[in-house]
């Protein structure tokens, strides 16, 4: 047996490294046991066995760039630092024709990827949206386009008068290649009516990922942490994505994501250490083994703790971004103006000993660096 075993006094927690190991699969009752009694050494050799298993010694990353097309919403979550209602100094509404000139703008660079999510709007459904995806592959086919989360679907499509199965085909007809993660926040019910009881529900969240799965719609998966939640609503959201993924696997990359606390309701919370930030890698790198990637968003964490967290179970850095999102960075984020050149994101990689690997969207290797 692997010889850091034999350091492991707690025999339960040693029982659970031991099935880590041999890539025996954790129950939800191990899993909370490791958030509540394992150390974060112990937690680090562990992920890094499944990243090992999964990815070898790889990190990757893309060449992105995000448009949000307001911070305009009809929900008001307590968490949220991005919504501004209409009149707002702060809030915008760009036209397609501007989101078109926002692809334009990186017409000269290598970038494989367009990120659409922004706010809620009240008056925009399927159609309206579906119009700029098809304008953006017109003017650029071999683009990516990664766009709208869970919540903001149920809405275009709902207002359109469509199932989401029918909305779903349309904006894939449109141009749609794939969808992110958020929107799922934390699934229990109760935690939700506190925090967000206006939109979707976590059911709807997952059935509509669940859906696009079915329709050939691959998505990512988030989970906001750090604020209201306890282990066990941590481990709960993550049973559930780990039991969809069993009947789809259609998720490519889980995203932890950190409650920031600067300009919204909860911020008498404060937020949580790095410490916790990397005993939540490390936890969703091991509990979640048939996600193959887990994504430290850096937008979000910080380039430092993004580059810590690789070596608790992380090996994707998501990607250049080139300053094209607010989201975080008006909740507090460390990385106020998030731009990273493809020699900063390498150098960041190989300094915490892994070797860069480009990919797309879909975690096709372009080159490694």
């Amino acid at each position: 047996m692997i010889d850091f075993l034999k350091y492991i006094n707690d025999p339960d927690i040693k029982k659970i490294a031991e099935n880590v190991a041999v890539n025996q699969r954790i129950t939800p009752e191990e899993g909370l046991m490791l958030y509540k009694k394992a150390d974060l050494p112990l937690l680090g050799v562990l992920s890094r066995i499944v990243r090992h298993r999964l990815n070898d010694n790889y990190v990757y990353f893309n060449r992105n760039f995000h448009i949000e097309p307001t911070n305009k919403c009809v929900f008001n979550c307590r968490f949220c630092s991005y919504h501004k209602p209409a009149g707002d100094p702060e809030s915008w509404e760009y036209s397609i024709d501007q989101m078109l000139d926002i692809v334009k703008s990186f017409d000269n660079k290598d970038v494989t990827e367009v990120h659409i999510v922004g706010g809620v709007h009240p008056e925009h459904d399927l159609h309206y949206y579906g119009a700029l995806l098809k304008k953006i592959k017109q003017h650029r086919p071999s683009l990516h386009i990664k766009a709208f989360s869970a919540i903001e679907l149920d809405y275009m499509i709902t207002s359109a008068g469509c199932t989401i199965e029918e909305g779903l085909k349309i904006l894939k007809d449109y141009g749609l290649d794939s969808i992110p993660g958020g929107g799922a926040e934390i699934f229990d019910e109760e935690l939700r009516k506190r925090i967000c009881d206006e939109k979707s529900t976590s059911e709807q969240w997952l059935a509509i990922h669940e859906t696009a799965h079915r329709s050939g719609i691959p998505s990512n998966a988030t989970m906001l942490y750090g604020h209201i939640e306890n282990y066990n609503h941590r481990i709960d959201h993550m049973e559930r994505l780990r039991k969809l993924q069993d009947k789809t696997h259609g998720f490519n990359a889980f995203i932890p994501l950190k409650y920031k606390k600067l300009n919204n309701n909860m911020s008498y919370l404060g937020e949580v250490n790095i410490l916790e930030d990397l005993r939540n890698y490390s936890i969703s790198r091991i509990y979640l083994d048939n996600f193959p990637h887990i994504k430290a968003y850096w937008p979000m964490a910080g380039k430092e703790t993004a580059q810590l967290s690789l070596s608790f179970g992380a090996d994707d850095m998501d990607g250049t971004i080139d300053d094209t999102t607010k989201i975080y960075s008006m909740a507090g984020s460390e990385e106020e103006n998030p731009v990273m050149k493809t020699e900063d994101i390498c150098k960041l990689i190989r300094e915490a000993g892994f070797i860069p690997i480009e990919r797309d969207t879909l975690y096709n290797v372009i080159k490694e660096w």
